[in-house]
C-alpha cells in the first residue's frame, strides 16, 4: 500500500483548484440553529384563545333586521331599497332604541365595493346598533361535512 503525499522533493505544489465547502456548511448549520433559538423569543404575541369557525345556520327571529348591499351599492332595509344614508340613519336610530335590541345581518355582495358595506357599518355605530351579523354563504365542502 502506498500513498503519494506530494510531489518530487524539489517541485513547489500546485494550486488547490477544488472549493472546500465543508466550512460553508458549518457556518450555515450554526446560523440556522441560532436563528432557530431565537426567533421565537422574538416573536411575543397576546396570549388569546381564539374561537374555532364553525359554519353554523343562522337562525332568524322575526324581529332582526336584514340589510342587503347590491353590487352597485344600492342599501336594502328588509327588502325595501334605501335611497340615502340619512334615511338609513334615521332607521337604523328608530330600531336602536328598542328593548331588547334586534341583530342587523348584513348581506354584502360578493362584488360590491367596501366602501359600501363599510358605509353601512358606520351608519349602523352612528344609529347605535350594537349586535351586527354578516352572512356568508358555506363552502360546498363545509356543506358535505356531518
Amino acid at each position: 500500500m502506498s500513498m503519494n503525499v506530494g510531489g518530487d522533493p524539489g517541485e513547489e505544489p500546485g494550486v488547490m483548484a477544488t472549493i472546500n465547502t465543508t466550512p460553508l456548511v458549518d457556518v450555515m448549520l450554526v446560523l440556522l440553529i441560532i436563528f432557530l433559538i431565537t426567533i421565537p423569543v422574538i416573536t411575543k404575541t397576546v396570549k388569546v384563545n381564539l374561537p374555532k369557525a364553525n359554519n353554523i345556520p343562522t337562525h332568524t327571529k322575526p324581529q332582526d333586521i336584514t340589510i342587503a348591499v347590491t353590487k352597485n351599492g344600492s342599501i336594502f332595509w328588509n327588502d325595501q331599497l334605501v335611497p340615502n344614508s340619512t334615511v338609513l340613519l334615521q332607521k337604523v336610530e328608530r330600531v336602536a332604541i328598542e328593548v331588547p335590541q334586534p341583530s342587523v345581518h348584513i348581506r354584502g355582495d360578493r362584488d360590491a365595493d367596501y366602501k359600501s358595506i363599510g358605509h353601512v357599518l358606520y351608519e349602523l355605530q352612528r344609529g347605535g346598533m350594537v349586535k351586527v351579523d354578516f352572512i356568508t354563504e358555506p363552502h360546498s365542502n363545509a356543506l358535505a361535512a356531518p
